[in-house]
């Protein structure tokens, strides 16, 4: 039985829009004056395949539509990414799109772009506390749902492992609640027992390894169900459960459909992953920055809050992957037959 058509969410019907006039501005942009649009991309990291893939797809629809573009990379660090994005204002961007390594301080970049009247655009993670013009991503607490119910309904009992992502991402904590939301009927009823419940630093996958060697040895290896956050934290659980000899007895999930975790689920030992499909985020970004640079309205399907203002958003679609539909990622083009099957 094929499951994704089960999970695929929607996009919700359009009911507003962002209109850059409401911003105060105080700079002329590039496009105003006939040229080409300046658009600065500020990355939290390109550790994981899937921002790899960002930054491609970005790059190349920035080509497509005439833009050009700044990228710049600041592998974890809140004081370098805030001043990549202070070079790229100062350079004269006129749009900014922010994937923020911390949802929290990255509405510094917020301020400053406004005080110069370039517009930001929060991509795929949320920038907390800040006037942000635009957020972009997929349904994150919804990932977080599905999540909790696939583990639910493969292990409806048992102790389960829940491994978190980064705590300085906002998302990580917005998975959490969706998991949360859904897993706390069966804590509360006493079908399942949370045996621990972090947070992986970075999203990293040794934090990931160490957290589920750590409750392997508090239970005697008696874990049924771990409900990872990523694939990169995935991964890191399987290594600890291939070390006991578990992988593919426990049931893991995972996000983002990567290349490795699409072979562990072809091999049995990752359960699922959900895929979030990217072209459609890094085509509605750009093509977005395009508008806002043009002082065009953003048409966008709704609205998230951020703690200070409910921000005007774009949230695509997911589908949730297993055995039963992993060759729909690869029928896509999302990766290739010979390297999942290797043939």
């Amino acid at each position: 039985m094929r499951i994704a058509p089960l999970f695929l969410i929607p996009v919700l019907v359009i009911t507003s829009c962002v209109n850059p006039e409401q911003k105060q501005t105080t700079a002329t942009t590039s496009a105003a004056t006939g040229g080409p649009v300046r658009i600065g991309f500020s990355m939290d990291t390109l550790k994981e395949e899937r921002w790899q893939r960002d930054k491609a797809l970005i790059e190349k629809r920035a080509k497509e539509v005439g833009a050009t573009l700044d990228v710049q990379v600041a592998n974890g660090d809140d004081a370098v990414q805030t001043r990549q994005a202070d070079n790229m204002l100062t350079k004269g961007i006129d749009v900014l799109i922010v994937a923020p390594h911390n949802g929290e301080i990255a509405a510094s970049i917020v301020e400053a772009a406004h005080r110069r009247g370039v517009p930001v655009i929060s991509y795929d993670r949320l920038i907390r506390n800040a006037d942000v013009d635009l957020y972009i991503s997929h349904q994150v607490e919804k990932i977080g749902e599905m999540q909790g119910e696939y583990a639910l309904k493969k292990v409806p009992k048992g102790n389960y492992v829940l491994i978190g992502g980064s705590p300085t991402d906002y998302n990580a904590h917005l998975l959490r609640n969706g998991q949360m939301r859904v897993l706390k009927p069966a804590i509360d009823r006493g079908d399942v027992k949370v045996i621990s419940d972090q947070f992986a630093r970075e999203w990293k996958a040794e934090e990931a390894l160490r957290i589920t060697e750590d409750a392997l040895t508090r239970t005697g290896n008696k874990i049924d169900a771990i409900v990872a956050s990523n694939d990169g934290t995935a991964g890191g659980a399987i290594s600890a459960l291939e070390a006991v000899g578990l992988a593919g007895k426990v049931c893991v999930t995972g996000q983002d459909a990567q290349k490795d975790a699409i072979q562990r689920i072809v091999k049995g030992t990752q359960t699922m992953t959900i895929w979030k499909q990217i072209e459609p985020l890094a085509n509605g970004a750009v093509d977005a920055a395009m508008k806002l640079a043009k002082k065009e309205p953003v048409q966008t399907t709704d609205k998230v809050n951020n703690g200070k203002i409910d921000v005007p958003a774009i949230l695509l679609p997911l589908t949730a992957v297993d055995k039963s539909n992993v060759d729909d990622v690869i029928k896509a083009g999302y990766h290739k037959r010979e390297d999942i099957y290797g043939q």
